[in-house]
């Protein structure tokens, strides 16, 4: 049998660059003549925007600190150990640099046994043990706090999960097993997989304290010090933290069911993460720790291994890496300073838009439009937001009026838009009306002032053909809902200049969206593969493929919502529109579904209607069903999910072939950020590699060995 320390020194030669996390003991008297205590802080050295974490030798480091625990406490010489984190990071868990580079079982086993073999130690020491989770927590560092004796927690604590199922993962170094124990198994479920799943939705301090993973919480600026007094009571018994009794019978099978139905709602099946997790608490139930420790050795090695885990962390590397420094973007000394911005129109997008400009650049926003009512509605609703935002206590009484103030709208384009930097438009997707407000704009805007345009389809170089000035021209394609969809297309014309190319950028990372150049092409990349994705779907609905099982054919790929929810969504007068775009640029693969036609005539907003009787399940509109006309052609749910999936990786290799993006990682980055595509999935490149469909169709893979898979 391998040591800790072996095992943990083997997998270190795996990983030369981890940015190694170092275990400092200092010892010190406690308040009220408590006694003498050993404090380990975790610190790798760099300041909170590199974040503390554990990898091999950060394990090794922590170890060695407790071998020196160990012994004092053994002697006597210490009544009580605590473990923190250096100024606002407490640890954000494993470092999945590392676990990137793993090729084989037993080095993802040690890497999971090595993790469960440091903790257990804080747990096994022969005095009380105390975590201090004084900053952000994730992962490994709440579990490290979870093997110790007692926990306190900041108020001021930002962030605090257990992602792990987000990335294709189970909390495997005591978190399925020890949490289930401590707060029960609903709560625990409601941590590991509810929030997992929704879209890593992460704990303040006070949630902490009040799930009961904390025992104290306190505030911030004294957090430590107020820790150790409460240390010190605890230690002398005048402080007794008794904790509520679990419930080990129906509740705990009722939580881990609620779970099941929860994952089988978010990924449907497609992805083993929560589902592995879920087994795990669900053995954990009688209490029995190391057997759960055992499973989650297992379970996190297996995973480690498989395609799932490994899309996850390329999903996040895109997410967190790729997005901050886009692909072709000019360089950013060539942006022009932004002081005051114009939007043409004053409709639902129109607004949404400025009020996104307002609150992150804070600079003058005009809003024009065609009559005064419009323009009186458009600021309306920007005011009304802010109103939204003062009474969440988002924003304070001054900068409600701030911003208020900065927010205006005028009929007059030369009075609103003679001293605008960036001006956008957001008015009907025709080309003609977009060409013709775009010479009214160029007529009275400064000679240096951006155009861009919010058109989801339509040719950016033709929009700008007739202008005197077309290399002042950018797309500027955003996602609805504008305040929570990240992505933000930006189109490059024919003439578009790298000055305007890079004011349009250092723009989109002041409103805090992920920027991804694009070439002027129909559609650009989201909307170019949900239209091929939608039109497959579509047409073996009009072939004669009942709509049920077209729907049911998609559900392995985990997506968020069904194509046709989707498609009720955009709105199938935007589908339609978008498809009879597409149908003209490429008529030999995209179609114009003749029963789409007829559900937009007939003003039906989607194919399936909602009622309380069956608990607002999506049921097929009686008066859709009557108007659709359908062949004799009938696929089975596999067949259409080959026709479906094929068609999307015929389109995607077609795109990079043409160049609309630098790489299939940005057509990914764009799914997961611009519609929401499942992150175990990668994207969607990935799947399709991982599927084979990539070969079928295209001959081969869209990404290199390793990328998305494990290492051969």
């Amino acid at each position: 049998m391998s040591t800790t320390a072996e095992l943990l020194k083997g997998a270190a030669e795996l990983f030369p660059d981890e940015v190694v996390t170092q275990a400092h003991v200092r010892h010190l008297d406690l308040p009220f003549g408590a006694g003498r205590f050993a404090l380990i802080t975790l610190d790798n050295g760099f300041d909170h925007t590199k974040p503390t974490t554990f990898g091999p030798q950060s394990l090794a480091n922590l170890n060695t600190a407790l071998d020196q625990v160990e012994k004092e406490a053994a002697e006597g010489s210490i009544v009580g150990a605590g473990l923190t984190g250096k100024p606002f990071i407490f640890a954000v868990g494993a470092d999945l640099k590392g676990v990137e580079l793993l090729k084989k079982h037993e080095e993802a086993l040690a890497i999971g046994k090595g993790g469960h073999d440091v903790f257990k130690r804080l747990a096994a020491l022969a005095v009380p043990t105390f975590a201090y989770y004084n900053g952000a927590a994730m992962g490994g560092g709440v579990e490290a706090g979870l093997h110790c004796t007692y926990r306190t927690v900041s108020r001021a604590l930002p962030a605090f999960s257990l992602p792990e199922v987000f990335l294709g993962l189970v909390p495997g170094w005591g978190g399925c097993t020890i949490l289930p124990n401590l707060i029960g198994a609903e709560k625990a479920v409601s941590v590991i997989i509810e929030n997992s799943l929704n879209q890593n939705k992460q704990l303040k301090g006070q949630q902490v304290f009040d799930l009961g993973i904390a025992d104290a919480a306190f505030d911030g600026a004294d957090f430590l010090e107020q820790s150790l007094l409460w240390t010190a009571k605890v230690l002398k018994g005048e402080t007794e933290v008794v904790r509520p009794e679990i419930d080990r019978g129906e509740g705990w099978d009722a939580a881990v069911a609620k779970g099941r139905a929860i994952a089988d709602s978010k990924v449907h099946g497609a992805a083993p993460a929560a589902y592995r997790a879920l087994d795990i608490i669900e053995a954990s139930k009688d209490g029995d720790l190391q057997k759960g420790f055992d499973a989650e050795d297992t379970a996190l090695a297996d995973l480690i291994m498989g395609g799932e885990l490994r899309s996850g962390i390329y999903a996040f590397n895109l997410v967190q890496k790729r997005a901050k420094r886009p692909a072709g973007a000019p360089d950013k000394s060539l942006a022009r300073p932004v002081t005051k911005v114009g939007v043409v129109g004053a409709g639902l997008m129109a607004s949404q838009l400025a009020l996104l400009f307002l609150r992150r650049l804070e600079v003058p926003v005009v809003l024009t439009d065609i009559d005064q009512e419009r323009v009186d509605k458009g600021v309306g609703y920007v005011h009304a937001e802010i109103e939204k935002l003062l009474g969440k206590g988002r924003i304070n009484q001054d900068k409600a009026n701030r911003l208020k103030g900065l927010v205006s709208g005028v009929l007059d384009k030369a009075e609103g838009f003679a001293d605008a930097d960036f001006i956008i438009e957001a008015v009907f997707e025709e080309m003609s009306v977009k060409q013709k407000v775009f010479a009214e704009v160029e007529a009275v805007a400064p000679a240096h002032a951006i155009l861009a345009t919010n058109t989801s389809s339509l040719s950016v170089s033709e929009m700008a053909s007739k202008l005197r000035h077309p290399e002042r021209v950018v797309g500027f394609h955003f996602f609805n809902p504008v305040a929570i969809l990240p992505l933000l297309e930006i189109v490059r014309g024919e003439q578009t200049d790298d000055a305007s190319l890079a004011t349009a950028f250092g723009v989109a990372k002041k409103l805090k969206k992920t920027a991804v150049l694009t070439k002027d092409a129909p559609a650009f990349v989201v909307n170019r593969i949900l239209t091929r994705f939608m039109g497959e779907i579509q047409n073996v609905i009009d072939e004669g493929t009942p709509v049920v099982t077209a729907e049911k054919a998609i559900e392995p790929l985990g997506l968020p919502m069904s194509p046709l929810v989707l498609l009720e969504l955009v709105g199938p007068a935007i589908g339609l529109h978008v498809s009879e775009t597409l149908n003209r640029a490429f008529p030999e693969r995209f179609t114009v579904s003749p029963n789409l036609k007829a559900v937009v005539e007939a003003g039906k907003r989607g194919f399936y209607v909602y009622n309380a009787e069956n608990g607002f399940k999506p049921e097929l509109d009686p008066e859709v069903a009557a108007l659709l006309k359908q062949g004799d052609s009938v696929l089975t749910e596999e067949q259409v999910r080959d026709r479906v999936l094929d068609a999307v990786a015929q389109e995607i290799g077609l795109m990079l072939e043409e160049g609309v993006v630098a790489e299939a990682q940005d057509i990914d980055l764009c799914l997961i950020t611009g519609a929401g595509w499942p992150f175990h999935l990668g994207g969607i490149t990935p799947y399709l590699d991982r599927e084979g469909v990539s070969e079928r169709v295209n001959g081969k893979k869209f990404l290199a060995p390793g990328l998305a898979s494990v290492p051969a």
